[in-house]
């Protein structure tokens, strides 16, 4: 049977996906500093035209849990499902890596690892399965761990992303961190070549849109296409045909500050001066690349050094 979801990007980790009388809610996030400006902002009110509304929290960090969607309950038929490990007193059923959960009839969930904290989730809304990743990513922090613990990293990621290598996924909302610098798209890479998603949006790249069209552009490939979501308050329309097949559109866009038409990020204009304390701290894709110390070698920087005195 034909069908229309929409699906939108608030901030972070923060998405929506709904029908004419379905919501879906996850990790959503205002901002630290109110990215998400108020006439973007999900709303109780904005809530009522669903007749079931599911809020998704997968753990307790401040940028996947905004207390306000605590306050949507007052206006609007609001259900939470959390991660078991989030604090005493949090509103919600809990779930644990491996449970499944009913939330209605064609709608269930089901809790997978994380490789930080909380989980994972998978919901299974009649024949269209999506994921959210929430924090489950190849954290590695290369130029502060040891081989050990980038070993480690991997053989815990791996663990985790296994399980749901026996799942079809249509739709995974999954991260891709600036913060881990050139190899930023590591876990995402390694989910699309097990997982195999007909789609894939790139997530947690905090105000980064430079990273998530970067992804996109270089990511896709036969067996999934990756779409960039990089405006707050971007709005796509997914049509599932009879036989499957997925037709996009977008019908609200929002372009970044700093994103130009051809997908190219800069935080200064050409008529700004670039060397500014706000450049330093937002590097671009290619000052990452230039000054990551890993291009040629996945080595530690202290096995590096120690590489360097035997010369």
């Amino acid at each position: 049977m034909s069908r229309t979801l929409m699906i939108t990007h608030y901030y972070h980790s923060g998405f929506s996906v709904a029908d004419d009388q379905v919501m879906l809610v996850f990790d959503y996030w205002r901002g630290e500093e109110g990215e998400l400006t108020p006439e973007l902002e999900l709303t109780g009110v904005e809530l009522t035209k669903f007749k079931h509304v599911f809020v998704f929290i997968s753990h307790e960090h401040i940028d996947h849990m905004d207390p306000i969607v605590f306050s949507w309950k007052n206006t609007a038929n609001v259900s939470y499902i959390v991660s078991s490990d989030m604090p005493v007193g949090t509103r919600g059923k809990r779930m644990a890596p491996g449970d499944t959960l009913t939330l209605m009839d064609g709608l269930t969930a089901t809790a997978f690892d994380s490789t930080d904290l909380g989980v994972s989730f998978l919901i299974k809304w009649g024949d269209f399965h999506l994921f959210h990743a929430g924090d489950l990513n190849y954290w590695h922090w290369r130029e502060e761990s040891t081989m050990q613990e980038i070993e480690e990293a991997e053989t815990e990621f791996r663990k985790a992303i296994d399980p749901l290598t026996k799942e079809h996924v249509d739709l995974a909302f999954f991260p891709v961190d600036p913060r881990q610098g050139f190899m930023y798209d590591a876990g995402a890479n390694y989910f699309i070549i097990a997982v195999k998603p007909t789609l894939m949006i790139p997530m947690h790249y905090f105000h980064r849109a430079d990273i998530a069209m970067e992804f996109a552009r270089t990511a896709s490939n036969r067996n999934t296409e990756v779409i960039a979501m990089p405006g707050y308050g971007d709005v796509m329309r997914l049509d599932i045909t009879d036989d499957g097949y997925f037709d996009l559109s977008f019908p609200k866009r929002y372009i970044p500050e700093g994103l130009a038409d051809d997908g190219t990020y800069t935080n200064k204009t050409d008529t700004e001066e670039a060397a500014t304390e706000e450049n330093k701290e937002e590097p671009s894709l290619e000052t990452i690349y230039q000054d990551d110390p890993f291009i040629e070698s996945d080595l530690p920087l202290s096995q590096l050094a120690s590489e360097d005195d035997k010369t």
